[in-house]
């Protein structure tokens, strides 16, 4: 579907130094695209510029933050296509600072939005959404009817942020999906710290032979997706008439328990340790338990489904990070 449809495309990504946008940038490369990076190269964000190792010379990078209308109104002229991944994505650090999360998650859309309407309307927008807008569910698979409450103010905001898509959408038409995406994980994410993408986080903490900290049993399922089956899902929705207007859910089919998930890490790094802990209070207020997506909407109006199991995504993960360890720790 995407092979040659963005062949010569001009295409921007924000956040694209990061985890999601990197690997995206590579992917749209390789189909041909004229890709604009834009990424405000925040401290303890993600942003990297070896993300971009082997792909450097062949994509246009500007550092600019979605919160500055000068900016925006310059960088979104001309495109047909934005993935919108930019944005402040701990749930702890929305809790406690949670002005900046509104900033970012709120004005920062907004800013966005507002140089999308008066500079390029007739743009294609992919938002990525999160799991997080669901907060608890009271049963699972979950399809994108259901509630949406939120544990915490980065769930609350991420809600907003589509909604503001959605509205943009509908009011003047600027075509915009969103994507409320998974647990992602893979190469190219920030090894740094755990405020985001724990499963990343644990796999650092393996190849250091260090203990990782199970809160709880480990019982609570999640959906795991590696960030090639993510990347492959923007690039279907931002190929497709079809998905404007539209939310979709992505998931694995093959939910893991996060036990399960810590003892394949260890397994399949050759190190680390597991210990089981009660839950520290910051997490335990946040905590949402199961989570298990009905992806059946994608799968029905473009056809993604993943590909790459879950033993598969973190064996290749591991490699990467053995690989490259040093640009990342």
């Amino acid at each position: 579907m995407c092979k040659d449809w963005y062949k010569e495309k001009k295409v921007a990504i924000t956040g694209g130094l990061g985890f999601l946008g990197s690997n995206l940038a590579h992917e749209l490369v390789l189909l041909g695209a004229d890709v604009t990076i834009v990424d405000p190269m925040l401290p303890l964000y993600g942003g990297n510029l070896f993300n971009l190792s082997g792909i450097e010379n062949k994509v246009t990078v500007n550092y600019a933050d979605i919160r500055d209308a000068g900016a925006m109104d310059v960088l979104v002229k001309d495109k047909d296509v934005i993935f919108h991944i930019g944005g402040q994505t701990s749930h702890v650090d929305s809790m406690s600072d949670p002005f900046l999360d509104v900033d970012i998650n709120c004005r920062g859309n907004l800013v966005f939005l507002e140089a999308c309407r008066k500079n390029n309307p007739d743009v294609k927008i992919v938002y990525a959404g999160t799991r997080g807008q669901y907060g608890v569910v009271n049963t699972t698979p979950v399809n994108e009817e259901a509630r949406l409450r939120p544990t915490d103010i980065y769930g609350v905001n991420k809600n907003a942020g589509e909604k503001y898509h959605l509205i943009y959408c509908s009011a003047y038409g600027i075509q915009s999906t969103v994507l409320r995406i998974s647990n992602t994980y893979g190469p190219r994410h920030q090894m740094k710290h755990g405020k985001y993408g724990i499963q990343n986080w644990m796999i650092r903490l393996a190849l250091d032979d260090e203990t990782i900290s199970v809160y709880g049993d480990g019982a609570q399922l999640r959906d795991f997706n590696f960030v090639d089956d993510v990347s492959r899902a923007f690039l279907m929705a931002g190929a497709s008439n079809a998905a404007n207007g539209k939310v979709y859910n992505l998931g694995s089919g093959s939910p893991v328990s996060f036990r399960q998930m810590v003892k394949t890490v260890v397994e399949l790094a050759g190190s680390g340790k597991i210990e089981f802990v009660e839950w520290p209070e910051e997490r335990r207020i946040i905590e949402t338990g199961d989570y298990v997506a009905d992806f059946t909407r994608i799968k029905e109006d473009l056809g993604w489904k993943p590909q790459t199991g879950f033993e598969q995504g973190i064996e290749q993960t591991v490699a990467f990070y053995k690989r490259f360890r040093q640009h990342y720790w």
